[in-house]
């Protein structure tokens, strides 16, 4: 294999997994100040032990998300060298925010979160988690500023061979910052509610084994988390209608590709249901349609046509030079429709599920087998923001920066193949190693359960690590 193609798995094998943690740990922060702004409201102490019990889940998202994201940024100096050094002052300014502001935030609350139960007020201790729960999202909202500038570059001028910052605030108000922000956050909450609603279910199926207080905690855990789903993946749908409307006009290849168009539609425009393109001589094989969908889509119409791949390709060479511009049109149309499908599987699961569970007729605790679609939910949103996030950057192909630095002249030029094939490997095992950690640790914190929490709390609380008796014998 070339180094370019080794470079590419690498840098989508770290961000894919880091991935699986960013929305895992805002979501599931999120779930949790919610569950603790209930108890403080309710006064219902089973809130407090439930913010108590996914709270520790939340700790493990974590630290393997902090972990993940270290080695995700190991990869501009390693493998992308050329690409910092063209973007690096752009970069520079939003990921230092990042690290200084929004991580610092999150941390730190976090740490007074944890070792803080007895020691202040719910009311102020809640608060902790509402700024963690922030500085996630804020963390997200800077990464995602460096992200859209490579969909959509502004703010910038030449000078030296490189792309330098000259206007700060353009890039917060690229466009491109609040669809991509929007889009991520929500499916982030999408994501917290299904894992916590989902786990629980899991847990439920064992209900005859599982102690009142257990049992009573997962029901709640699991309305809650269908709740923050549905409003999640209600929100996903303006903001990924408003996404894909914008890639019409800023990046039409991409559009074009989702949709498996190398030709110009028909006015109006059908869509493609189900399909399948022959990349070599690119042109579709074979295809569904449905009339009239695509031209709703794309400009909330019934009239409007959509401009193929090839007529891209002829304007893009014409404009750029002689290239192939063509994005993996398969990977592109099969991610996107998997992304929605799933997206629109967990509204449907949402919706009902809440519906079961309502207090006159609670009939899906009694059911194993609606314990069982929810529970195999649990997996749907990994699926469903890697394939989004796939549609996002292999759409770009062949930029790093759309318009502007292509991916061949972005590859560090010390790299061989010989060392990136054996870092490949070695992030292969070490991502292998920690998902089987924390899987293994997820299960077993699961299998606890509240009450083996509870008991140890009795005979132990919780010791402040920075107090001054806490290393004593």
């Amino acid at each position: 294999m070339d180094i370019v193609t080794l470079a590419r798995f690498q840098f989508a094998m770290t961000t894919i997994f880091h991935y699986f943690f960013v929305p895992f740990s805002i979501g599931v922060a999120l779930l949790v100040a919610i569950m603790e702004t209930l108890y403080v409201t309710k006064k219902d102490e089973s809130y407090k032990k439930m913010a108590k019990f996914w709270g520790n889940i939340f700790l493990l998202s974590f630290a393997v998300g902090v972990v993940t994201g270290i080695i995700q940024e190991f990869q501009f100096g390693m493998n992308w060298s050329d690409y910092s050094r063209f973007v690096g002052d752009i970069f520079g300014a939003p990921l230092a925010v990042e690290a200084l502001l929004a991580f610092f935030l999150e941390s730190t609350f976090l740490g007074l979160w944890m070792f803080t139960w007895q020691r202040v007020g719910p009311k102020l201790h809640v608060s902790f988690m509402w700024l963690v729960t922030l500085g996630s999202i804020l963390s997200a909202f800077w990464i995602l500023v460096a992200n859209s500038f490579m969909q959509h570059p502004t703010g910038f001028t030449f000078r030296n061979g490189r792309a330098e910052m000259n206007d700060f605030g353009a890039l917060i108000k690229n466009p491109q910052v609040w669809y991509e922000f929007s889009h991520v956050i929500l499916a982030a909450f999408l994501m917290g509610g299904i894992l916590i609603a989902g786990m629980s279910a899991f847990r439920l199926l064992k209900q005859r084994s599982l102690s009142e207080l257990s049992t009573g905690i997962f029901k709640k855990s699991l309305r809650v988390g269908l709740g923050v789903a549905l409003f999640g993946s209600l929100g996903i749908l303006i903001s990924g209608d408003m996404q894909m409307q914008a890639l019409v006009e800023d990046q039409p290849m991409k559009f074009a590709a989702t949709e498996g168009l190398y030709e110009d539609s028909d006015d109006p425009a059908s869509w493609t249901v189900i399909g399948w393109m022959d990349e070599a001589e690119h042109k579709r094989v074979f295809g569904i349609h449905v009339p009239y969908v695509l031209s709703i889509l794309s400009y909330h119409s019934l009239s409007g046509g959509v401009e193929g791949m090839n007529s891209l390709n002829e304007s893009m060479t014409a404009e750029y030079g002689d290239d192939n511009y063509f994005p993996p049109v398969n990977a592109m149309f099969w991610s996107f429709r998997i992304m929605v499908g799933f997206g629109m599987l967990m509204l449907l699961v949402s919706v009902l599920g809440l519906f079961f569970t309502r207090k006159k007729n609670p009939s899906l605790y009694k059911k194993p087998w609606m314990l069982w679609v929810v529970g195999l939910m649990t997996f749907t949103p990994f699926i469903a923001n890697t394939c989004g996030w796939l549609v996002t950057e292999l759409g770009r192909y062949p930029w790093t920066v759309y318009g502007m630095f292509k991916i061949q002249d972005s590859v560090s030029p010390n790299v061989t193949p010989a060392s990136l094939l054996f870092s490949n490997i070695v992030y292969f095992l070490l991502f292998g190693g920690l998902a089987v950690v924390m899987i293994y640790l997820v299960v077993r914190e699961l299998r606890k359960g509240p009450d083996v929490q509870e008991e140890q709390e009795k005979e132990e609380p919780a010791t402040d690590p920075f107090d001054g008796g806490a290393f004593n014998e």
